[in-house]
C-alpha cells in the first residue's frame, strides 16, 4: 500500500489499512478523537462543520462533462488547473502524516458496483467509511484496485481560495473523468457518503441505470417497493416493515436486472430518537457504530433530544446491524414505487395512483411542505420541491432521470403512488397530521395488492387518482375537500399549492410536455 501511495505522490509516515470495529475504535480513543457511550459506543464531533456544505461543492468542468452536467447553484463548475492545484495541496498536507484507508465498494450488484478507496487524516473517517460501503472480503481485498479515490484533508488552509474560484477555504471537488474526489476544510462524515452518491449518479445513467434517492424494501413473494421522499415525510419510517426485508434506507439503482443497493450501511439522524417510534435506529447503536455530535451526562448516557450541538445529530452503522435485511441487498423490478410527501397546505390526498406522465411530473417536482420544528423560523407552511426528490446529488439534467424512471416504469409495468404523510381537514395549524397507523394501512393496501380491483376518481383539481374505498380505512378521509369544513378555504388554498407547483415547474418546460400530467 505504500508503494502505491508513493505513486499518488503521498508519502505517509505511516498506514492503518481496512481494519476491524475493533482496531477503528482503539485508534480512536488512542488519538483522542472520540469518546465512549456508556454501552461502548465511539462518539465523535465533526468539528466546526456538522453537516453538508452545499455552497463548497464543485464538479470539473471538462470536454466530457460540459454537455453532460447541469451547472448552476448546485453543480457548480471548477477548472482543471484549480482542481490540479487543490489536489497538489491536499496531497501535501497528507505527506508525512499517519494515513488511514478503507477500500471497498458501492452498489450491491456487482455488474454496476464502483471499487473505491477513501483515504483520510482521522482514524473515525476511515470507520465511517467501513460502516456506510460495502465492505470487501479478504479474498477481494488481495488483488483490490481501486476505480474512485477519495482524499479527505480536513485541515487544509487554502490562502488563495477566491483566486482559485472556490466559496471559502472549504472544498468538496468531484472530478468525473479523473474519477476522485477531493474534500478540504471540513471533518463531516456525510461529505464522503454523498461524493461517492453523486458520482454514481453521474456514471451510472450512462450504463443505462437509474439511480435513486429512496429506501427500498421486499415482501415475502419476492415483491419490492420502492420510496421516494424529502426530509420530514416518513420514509425511514414508513419502509421499515416488520412484513418485508429491508433492501437499503437511502440509495438504489435500477438497472435492467433489478435494484441494488448503493452503499453497505445507514447513516440515520438521531435528534429526538425514540426506541419505541425507531427501534431499529436505536438498537442499532452499540459497538461498531459511530455517532456524531450527540451530548452525553457524565456517565456516557446519550441525550438524544439534546441538540445544542446540532439538530443534525447522526450515527453511521452497518446495514446487517438491523433486524429483517435482505442479505443481498438486490430485489427484482418494483411492482410498487411509491413518493411520499408531507403536504402541510392539506389539499392533497393521502393515497392516490399516477399514471407514467403524471410519475414523471411529481419526480421533476419533488414536492414537499416544511412546517414549524423543521427549520428555524418557520410558522407557516412553505414549499419545498427538490428534483428527482434528491437535486443535490443529482449532477445530469433532470429531463436525464425523469426520462429513465418513465422507461423503467412501463418497461416493468411498476406502479406509481403518491402518498400524502401530512395534513387533512385543513392546513397546518388547522387540520391534524394523518395518523401514522392510517398511512400504514394504506401501504399495506398497495403493496398486497388490495387496491387492483378497486375504483379510482380523478382529483379534480391535482388529477391524481383518488381510490373510492381503502379496508380498514374511513372513505371520508380519501377525498382531502371532503374534510374541510371551509369548502371555499380548500379551494384558495388548493389554488395556492397550484401555483407553486407551477411556477417550480416552469423551468422544466424545455424538457419535453410534462406538464399536462400537474394540476390544472
Amino acid at each position: 500500500m505504500f508503494s502505491e501511495m508513493e505513486q499518488m505522490g503521498i508519502t505517509p509516515s505511516a498506514l492503518h489499512c481496512n481494519l476491524t470495529q475493533d482496531e477503528w475504535k482503539i485508534l480512536e480513543l488512542e488519538r483522542g478523537e472520540g469518546r465512549l457511550s456508556d454501552n461502548n459506543t465511539v462518539i465523535v464531533d465533526t468539528g466546526i462543520y456538522t453537516g453538508r456544505s452545499p455552497d463548497d461543492r464543485f464538479i470539473v468542468k471538462s470536454k466530457s462533462t460540459e454537455p453532460l452536467i447541469d451547472w448552476g447553484e448546485i453543480n457548480k463548475p471548477l477548472s482543471e488547473e484549480a482542481f490540479d492545484e487543490l489536489e497538489n495541496i491536499v496531497k501535501n498536507e497528507m505527506n508525512g502524516k499517519e494515513l488511514f484507508v478503507f477500500d471497498g465498494f458501492a452498489g450491491a450488484d456487482e455488474r454496476y458496483q464502483l471499487p473505491l478507496r477513501v483515504v483520510t487524516l482521522k482514524a473515525w473517517q476511515g470507520h465511517f467509511s467501513h460502516n456506510m460501503f460495502i465492505r470487501p472480503s479478504a479474498e477481494e481485498l488481495t488483488d483490490f484496485v481501486p476505480e474512485f479515490t477519495i482524499l479527505n484533508a480536513y485541515s487544509t488552509d487554502v490562502k488563495n481560495w477566491e483566486k482559485m474560484g472556490l466559496n471559502s477555504k472549504v472544498f468538496i471537488v468531484l472530478n468525473l473523468d479523473k474519477k476522485m474526489a477531493i474534500i478540504g476544510g471540513t471533518e463531516y462524515g456525510g461529505e464522503i457518503k454523498k461524493s461517492v452518491f453523486s458520482a454514481l449518479n453521474y456514471y451510472l445513467p450512462l450504463k443505462g441505470v437509474m439511480p435513486m434517492h429512496c429506501s427500498a424494501n421486499i415482501g415475502k413473494k419476492e415483491d419490492s417497493a420502492l420510496f421516494f421522499g424529502l426530509s420530514g415525510t416518513g420514509k425511514t419510517t414508513l419502509s421499515t416493515d416488520p412484513d418485508r426485508r429491508l433492501i437499503g434506507d437511502d440509495e438504489h439503482g435500477w438497472s435492467n436486472e433489478g435494484i441494488f443497493n448503493f452503499e453497505g450501511g445507514c447513516y440515520a439522524k438521531t435528534i429526538n430518537l425514540d426506541p419505541d417510534k425507531e427501534p431499529n435506529i436505536y438498537n442499532a447503536i452499540r459497538p461498531g457504530a459511530l455517532l456524531e455530535n450527540v451530548v452525553t451526562d457524565e456517565n456516557g448516557t446519550v441525550d438524544y433530544s439534546d441538540g445544542s450541538i446540532t439538530e443534525n445529530t447522526r450515527v453511521s452503522y452497518p446495514l446487517n446491524y438491523i433486524q429483517n435485511i435482505e442479505p443481498s441487498e438486490q430485489g427484482g423490478h418494483p411492482r410498487n414505487v411509491i413518493f411520499l410527501t408531507c403536504d402541510a397546505f392539506g389539499v392533497l390526498p393521502p393515497i392516490s395512483k399516477l399514471t407514467v406522465e403524471m410519475a414523471m411530473y411529481h419526480f421533476l417536482s419533488g414536492y414537499t411542505a416544511k412546517v414549524a420544528g423543521t427549520e428555524r423560523g418557520i410558522t407557516e407552511p412553505v414549499a419545498t420541491f427538490s428534483t428527482c426528490f434528491g437535486a443535490p446529488f443529482m449532477p445530469q439534467y433532470p429531463a436525464t432521470y425523469a426520462k429513465l424512471l418513465g422507461k423503467k416504469l412501463e418497461r416493468h409495468r411498476a406502479q406509481t403512488w403518491l402518498v400524502n404523510t401530512g395534513w387533512s381537514g385543513g392546513a397546518y395549524g388547522v387540520g391534524e397530521r394523518i395518523d401514522l397507523p392510517i398511512t400504514r394501512r394504506m401501504l399495506s393496501a398497495i403493496l398486497n395488492g388490495e387496491l387492483e380491483d378497486v375504483n379510482f376518481v380523478p382529483d379534480p383539481i391535482f388529477k391524481v387518482l383518488i381510490p373510492d374505498s381503502v379496508s380498514g380505512v374511513e372513505n371520508g378521509i380519501l377525498n382531502p375537500k371532503n374534510t374541510w369544513k371551509d369548502k371555499e378555504a380548500y379551494d384558495k388554498k388548493a389554488g395556492d399549492l397550484v401555483k407553486l407547483f407551477k411556477d417550480n415547474f416552469a423551468k422544466y418546460e424545455s424538457f419535453g410536455d410534462y406538464a399536462e400530467a400537474g394540476p390544472v
